[in-house]
């Protein structure tokens, strides 16, 4: 039985998983053209995502 995620919640785990492969390619030196700001603004948006997540659970 699975359960439906809203959209929030896909959202904040699309941006965590998206930074994690990124930031682990990047480390293992497949990745090495992505800037490092690239990565600050990947983790920035994961946490933005997260607090808003848990802005709008605590809504409801």
């Amino acid at each position: 039985m699975l359960k439906s995620l809203r959209p929030e919640t896909t959202i904040f785990l699309a941006c965590l998983l998206l930074t994690v492969f990124i930031w682990v390619l990047r480390g293992l030196g497949i990745l090495t053209f992505v800037p490092g700001s690239l990565i600050w603004f990947l983790i920035l948006a994961t946490v933005g995502t997260a607090i808003v997540n848990g802005l709008l659970s605590t809504r409801r």
